[in-house]
């Protein structure tokens, strides 16, 4: 049991609010940064490569040390820990609007993702815990998730217009705000909590996590520039590879590992992992890869590129608190196979379009896209936590926060790869549109796998899994 406090009974709503606000404004610099990458390129004199390090330094920042963050939340005090992320994050944004070249943005928004490790999944697990009734729970992860899918969805829009108005640097500006009010908010409104019974740091999980991701995506990113057999993108692969053989022994002879390997004989816990994976993998390529296109091939101005994204966002906004709705109603099958499907149409036609297609027809794709994205993270979210035991929630949750990290940062990495800008000399190819159909059709199958999750993961087989590991888990804590 976590440690309670009367105050966390009587305001559940502001906590929830107070959360949902640190999580917009992580979510939104995820995305906030793509339509500005252009402008930082121009101004900074960064290739194609050096924007998807831009971007992946904060998300493989966040993929590798989530996990960490949640645990030591859970052990340290989970309001202690949320106030220092707040801190933490404010400074990296100050950092990034003020970066004079390419390298120095990258080292910022390795510190500011350092500030946003502490504020995902602690806010899910002070979520969770303020939340006891399994109803009332189940809402509360609805909006938190709709909050992260619609800062996700607007990002585009707001940071072509930041841009276009103010300048690429404002985009990290007006972060500062925000930290501070919640961080006043979190002071005055939300108990500490901490896990009855803490996990031990895993120093040697941490390393192996941090470098079998970090080989993944350097690999990944660096291969079509240094060539895909050069010793260093080999290296990076081999190192990948290794952390990956010695992750599973390791974390299974750890008595409080970093990731426990048990949370994935949950089949709804496991589905539930890979699907925000490929979701966010899919929604990060497509950000990604269309902002190119849009500003480089076809010459639109960040502000006219915000704008198109707009469906995608309003689309979003109307599917996030539907598909809560729909969790708390039918369960999480319905939502996540419906995402599953408009997100590999969506990528289908996407497949078929060109640098002349007409833009409504653009604009339509788009929010087909966004209504399968945002349908998508309730059902992620309410999967990834149920049947854990509530000193477990810091663990889970940050777990699932990390499966859309690194989905985010697979994303980037592949959409450069496989449509050959990383590779092209720092430019963009004027057949941008037409290299990236491999792309689309890789997202078709994501799609397809996500449709098969959702029917997986209700099946009467994956409730038995589920509750198997309660138990087991409850067991292995006392013991």
């Amino acid at each position: 049991m976590d440690d309670e406090t009367p105050e966390r009974q009587r305001h559940p709503a502001l906590i929830l609010a107070i959360c949902c606000l640190s999580l917009f404004i992580v979510s939104l610099d995820a995305t906030v940064t793509n339509v500005a990458l252009p402008t930082i390129g121009k101004e900074l004199h960064a290739g194609v490569t050096g924007l998807q390090w831009t971007l992946d330094a904060y998300t493989l920042t966040l993929a590798s040390l989530l996990v960490l963050a949640g645990s030591s939340a859970d052990r340290l005090g989970r309001k202690r820990v949320f106030r220092i992320g707040l801190v933490v994050f404010g400074l990296g944004s100050l950092a990034c609007s003020a970066a004079p070249t390419d390298g120095f943005l990258i080292a910022a928004r390795v510190l500011q993702a350092l500030g946003g490790t502490m504020l995902n999944p602690v806010s899910l697990s002070i979520i969770t815990t303020a939340h006891r009734e399994p109803r009332a729970r189940a809402r509360a992860l609805g909006i938190w998730g709709a909050v992260s899918g619609i800062a996700l969805g607007f990002g585009p829009l707001v940071g072509g217009l930041l841009v276009e108005t103010v300048g690429w640097r404002a985009i990290f500006w007006v972060n500062v705000p925000v930290v501070i009010a919640a961080l006043v908010l979190t002071t005055r409104f939300v108990p500490e909590s901490r896990a009855a019974r803490p996990r031990r740091v895993d120093p040697l999980g941490q390393v192996l996590v941090v470098l079998l991701l970090a080989g993944t995506v350097f690999g990944i990113i660096e291969g079509p520039e240094l060539g895909w057999t050069s010793p260093g993108t080999l290296a990076a692969f081999a190192v990948a590879a290794i952390a990956l053989v010695l992750f599973v022994p390791v974390e299974r002879r750890r008595e409080q590992p970093l990731i426990d390997p048990r949370f994935f004989t949950s089949i709804p816990f496991a589905g539930a992992v890979v699907a925000a994976v490929l979701a966010f993998g899919s929604w990060s390529a497509f950000l990604f890869s269309n902002t190119l296109l849009l500003q480089e091939v076809k010459g639109f101005p960040p502000i006219v590129t915000g704008l198109l994204f707009m469906p995608a966002g309003v689309a979003i906004l109307i599917a996030s608190p539907l598909s809560g709705r729909l969790v708390g109603a039918r369960g999480t099958r319905l939502p996540m196979s419906l995402a599953g499907i408009l997100i590999a149409a969506a990528a289908t036609a996407l497949a078929f379009t060109t640098a002349s297609s007409p833009v409504a027809v653009v604009a339509v794709v788009f929010a087909l896209f966004g209504l399968g994205f945002g349908l998508v993270n309730a059902p992620i979210t309410n999967t990834a936590v149920s049947g854990m035991p509530n000193d477990q929630a810091g663990a889970a949750s940050a777990i699932a926060s990390t499966g859309r990290q690194v989905g985010t940062a697979l994303g980037i990495a592949l959409a450069g790869s496989i449509t050959g800008a990383s590779g092209a000399g720092g430019r963009v190819p004027r057949s941008f549109a037409t290299d990236a159909h491999p792309l689309w059709w890789t997202v078709v199958a994501a799609g397809l796998v996500i449709v098969a999750i959702g029917s997986l993961s209700s099946t009467r087989a994956a409730e038995r899994s589920s509750e198997r590991l309660g138990p087991l888990l409850q067991d292995a804590a006392r013991s």
